[in-house]
């Protein structure tokens, strides 16, 4: 797998950009945030995926690995291909799309042309378990940091990104002003054990 490219950009057009590497132009295929940054004649560094098609090898281009993972998170959806992976990303930033699956956000994703409700419910459906825990809105209530560990550390051990969340609101009355972690762990370990 190409994991990412570094070179000259050479061309930018509405669809991708060229960019060359070692003497060689390879087109990438990029969201509309990423080609914004980039400019011809300047150096870029792109995160990258490589799609292999029975036809076509495509790479596609990120501003960062971050993006990439995600839009290599929603492949693993059914029914959702690259350009459709690629289409979310020109419209919510990782952050968003992680909040959005975590939080059952219907209405964030059907905003995304080519996804309708059932879609989005699907999506929500099958990428739940695998986003992890997920900062919360801007102007929303900060998470508390104990809370990220001990759900990440369930999540880590195993358990669904729900189950964590639930056993983490189970143990939160027992927290006080100065939680310990590994005690708040162990309780929540307890909370799910018979499950």
């Amino acid at each position: 797998m190409i994991a990412s490219v570094a070179g000259q950009v050479a061309a930018v057009g509405p669809q991708g950009a060229v960019v060359e590497v070692g003497g060689i132009g390879l087109a990438v295929q990029c969201t509309p945030g990423t080609l914004a940054r980039l400019r011809v004649g300047q150096p870029a560094r792109l995160a990258t995926s490589l799609v292999v098609r029975e036809d076509s090898l495509t790479l596609y281009g990120f501003s960062d690995d971050d993006e990439r993972s995600v839009f290599e998170l929603l492949q693993t959806a059914s029914g959702v291909g690259p350009r459709l992976a690629q289409a979310v990303l020109s419209v919510l930033p990782p952050t968003d799309v992680r909040r959005a699956v975590a939080t059952a956000d219907v209405a964030a994703l059907t905003r995304v042309p080519g996804i309708g409700k059932k879609g989005a419910e699907r999506l929500v459906l099958e990428l739940r378990d695998k986003v992890g825990a997920v900062e919360p809105a801007a102007g929303g209530t900060p998470t508390a940091p104990w809370r990220d560990q001990v759900g990440q550390a369930l999540v880590g051990l195993g358990w669904t990104a729900r189950d964590a969340d639930e056993a983490v609101e189970l143990v939160a009355p027992t927290a006080g002003d100065r939680p310990d972690v590994p005690t708040l762990l162990r309780a929540a370990l307890r909370v799910l054990s018979p499950r």
